[in-house]
């Protein structure tokens, strides 16, 4: 892992290589890979031996793909674009043609590929699938049979995936067993940007380098854990593929369960790639399988209304193009879930998430068991304030401690106060897309950020109980809030029935 603004002793720079993306014409690779490209390069990140082979559909001339993707660049980048950063980058880039439906054409890439070998001794590849899911399977079928996933000669190859990584629990096995046919789990990179930011990844440092937080991260100290990633942004123009996907396929089995992972893992026996994503698996594995009629009871989804949001007017979902208009696909989720192991059991976690809600934030937020109120019996004390820890992530990366505290005076008050910290405020950190780190970890072979198959597969199974009953419960359960909100008002009955209440997701 790495901070994208400065190379220090502990950040070496990766392996010569070719970066080969697959969808490069796409809004994935412009808003994203393509920036964090350039903040590599500008904080001198990037290998000397570097080139970059966008693979299109259609035959493209690598002058206008530079072209293109440079107007993407300073609409999207992060950072004022110097042009001879920018030179440097896209001076190595060429445009091929590659088709999985036409075999024949990766003849076409292996030729580019050899070119970088012998003039510039550059054998290492880097294929990164920035496409839809459907094409997953059919580009690697691809490279596979071209024998361009085969490591040899001290010469790696890296197959980079983006989310969604299957739809179901079935999907996922079936999609692992064919790439796992054609390379090795090691080779494999399955991102999740979410993973890519400070705060996320600062969750492990605040849990296992502070003593004052490790001892009491327990089912003895902690009453309950809430996780939540709300958006403002309705589903706009994605309605065919949100009505094939829903907030729960979209955000829990990959974002939120990654959260989750984090804060509920055992300690891992050292900071390497492989102890912590077996812990991350292992936690994932213990989530308690529900069944149907628990998993009913456990969730409710929802779906949005017309509203407004600020000062935007938002439409009803049913509405959105593409959208069928008697559609019962969720727009909101929420979930409680339990871990059953010895640190976890009896703390609920709950999850939700969703879209056209009142704030953007995604936030975890630990709330702790309240201490004994007796010895304050016989003062103007009524009731102590919730004790949470809250790791902030999105609008505002940071770390909140709630706690009680004595209100000046002759009486004794007690009131909640917070303890905030904030990164904006303690580091200088130049703005990323979020992708920066995972992008180098990829070429530097460090995937302790990115998903291993039995991770992916156990979260696909905790959520599958919910899918199933979902489509067999119809419309029958649906939720509707209006769009600005905080989601429906069952999603806070579950959990008033527990005697809690979610946070906020509007406040600071």
């Amino acid at each position: 892992m790495m901070n994208a603004d400065t190379v220090n002793a502990r950040e070496r720079i990766p392996d010569s290589c070719c970066f080969v993306i697959f969808g490069v014409t796409g809004d994935l690779a412009h808003r994203l890979v393509i920036p964090a490209l350039y903040n590599l390069e500008e904080s001198g990140l990037l290998p000397e031996k570097f080139c970059i082979v966008g693979v299109t559909r259609t035959e493209t001339q690598s002058k206008t793909l530079k072209a293109d993707l440079m107007k993407g660049l300073e609409k999207h980048a992060t950072r004022p674009v110097k042009q001879e950063i920018a030179d440097k980058l896209f001076g190595c880039l060429t445009s091929i043609h590659a088709d999985p439906g036409d075999p024949k054409s990766v003849e076409g890439l292996k030729v580019q590929l050899e070119k970088a070998r012998k003039d510039k001794g550059i054998t290492n590849h880097l294929f990164y699938l920035a496409v839809p899911p459907g094409a997953f399977k059919p580009i690697s079928e691809m490279l596979g049979a071209a024998g361009l996933l085969k490591e040899k000669d001290d010469a790696w190859r890296r197959l980079v995936i983006e989310k969604p990584f299957g739809t179901d629990l079935q999907s996922a096995k079936q999609l692992n067993a064919d790439l796992l046919k054609l390379a090795d789990e090691h080779q494999l990179y399955r991102i999740d940007h979410y993973l890519g930011k400070e705060t996320v990844q600062n969750i492990l440092v605040l849990r296992f380098a502070n003593g004052m937080f490790e001892p009491i991260w327990n089912r003895n100290h902690i009453d309950h854990v809430q996780i939540t990633v709300s958006e403002t942004i309705d589903v706009g123009t994605r309605g065919s593929f949100y009505e094939q996907t829903g907030a729960l396929r979209d955000m829990v089995p990959n974002h939120l369960f990654q959260l989750m992972a984090l804060v509920a893992m055992e300690p891992p026996s050292r900071f390497d790639a492989h102890s912590v994503r077996s812990e991350k698996g292992e936690a994932l594995a213990a989530i308690q399988t529900q069944t149907e009629a628990e998993a009913l009871k456990n969730s409710v989804r929802g779906q949005y209304l017309a509203g407004r949001i600020g000062d935007r007017q938002v439409g009803y979902y049913r509405q959105t193009k593409d959208v069928s208009p008697d559609s019962v696909v969720e727009t909101y989720a929420a979930l409680k879930l339990t871990i059953d192991n010895w640190r976890w059991a009896g703390v609920p976690f709950y999850l939700r998430t969703g879209k056209a809600l009142a704030a953007k934030r995604t936030e975890v937020a630990i709330r702790f068991k309240q201490a004994p109120f007796s010895m304050f019996r016989t003062t103007e004390v009524e009731r102590l304030s919730q004790n949470y820890l809250v790791i902030g992530i999105e609008p505002t990366e940071g770390i909140m401690l709630q706690f009680n505290t004595k209100v000046p005076g002759p009486q004794v008050t007690i009131d909640g106060v917070e303890m905030k910290f904030k990164y904006k405020d303690y580091f200088k950190a130049s703005p990323n897309t979020g992708y920066e780190t995972l992008i180098y970890d990829c070429m530097i072979g460090d995937n302790i950020l990115f998903q291993r198959a039995d991770g992916v597969e156990a979260g696909w199974a905790a959520v599958q109980p919910f899918l199933n009953a979902w489509k067999k419960a119809g419309g029958k359960g649906l939720a509707m809030y209006q769009a600005g909100t905080d989601g429906p008002e069952e999603a806070h009955e579950l959990l008033e029935r527990d005697g809690r209440r979610w946070r906020a997701i509007d406040g600071e």
